[in-house]
């Protein structure tokens, strides 16, 4: 039997460039599933995303994702895209089975906290948050564009596209600065000494369910190894609480990053979603 890729629906492509199409994974021209691919909006038509792959019940433990998923490779080098990236849900074994075996690897993960009822968390002795003025603002929009970008380039996107995108999420995130509605960017102080920043912004963290995202957070790096790391993250709940009124609090931690994964899970946040990727050669 041959499993093939029919295009269920035409070539779409949005204002901004992107190209996304679905199509029916068919087992001799016998439908089976489906799969939508895309090209990224942030990284560009280079690289190309698996927004979903579905096969039928009755036809799986077959192969017939396998097959789909390679011919899906193929499908993005003929539009030019030199990566492909997916997400796939923790509760989804099978599917994190599947793209680890065809060679992905994971770029990061998503993660979320309930946030409990009552009063949010109190800080530690000794340290204390304010909003950032704007003139720290100023300064560590510099060093956050920089820095995320040189986080996707040591994952192997092309500097320009790297930099394209830290530009471009910041300035949509951040379109009037500090004073953009539904942000918060404040910095922790430790015995009157600025020690680190969190940034904290209303986001839909599932279709429909709105809660609060920790953007970026940092200890200065004199100031590592003291806790600051945990009084950050406590200050972001309170943050996501009083300022944002979230129930919950979402976070994304790159791979590699052991001891901010450690953190997280100490804090009671639950992995949701594993992204990869996977260089199309």
């Amino acid at each position: 039997m041959t499993t093939t890729l029919r295009p269920s629906g035409p070539l779409q492509r949005s204002d901004g460039g992107v190209r996304s199409r679905t199509y029916d994974v068919c087992v001799n021209s016998r439908p089976v599933g489906s799969i939508e691919l895309a090209t990224h909006p942030g990284l560009g038509p280079s690289a190309g995303v698996v927004r979903f792959l579905r096969i039928d019940e009755r036809d799986r433990r077959r192969g017939r994702g396998t097959v789909a998923a390679l011919a899906a490779e193929e499908v993005l080098r003929g539009w030019g895209c030199t990566q492909i990236l997916t997400s796939v849900p923790v509760e989804e074994t099978a599917a994190l089975r599947l793209t680890t075996a065809l060679g992905y690897t994971e770029r990061g993960r998503n993660m979320i906290k309930e946030l409990p009822d009552g009063p949010p968390p109190a800080l530690p002795l000794g340290v204390e948050g304010r909003p950032m003025t704007d003139g720290e603002f100023r300064e560590w929009l510099v060093a956050a564009v920089e820095s995320y970008t040189q986080s996707w380039v040591t994952r192997g996107v092309p500097p320009e596209q790297a930099r394209a995108k830290s530009e471009s999420d910041h300035r949509d995130l951040l379109p009037d600065g500090l004073a953009t509605r539904g942000a918060w960017l404040d910095v922790l102080v430790a015995d009157g000494t600025t020690v680190g920043h969190v940034w904290v912004a209303e986001r839909e963290l599932h279709p429909g369910e709105q809660g609060a995202y920790v953007y970026d957070v940092e200890v200065a790096d004199a100031y590592r190894g003291r806790g600051y790391g945990r009084a950050l993250m406590l200050l972001a709940e309170r943050v996501a609480r009083t300022e944002a009124g979230a129930s919950r609090l979402g976070l994304h931690v790159f791979a590699g990053n052991t001891p901010a994964l450690g953190l997280y899970e100490s804090l009671g946040y639950r992995t949701t979603q594993i992204n990869y990727f996977k260089q199309l050669l």
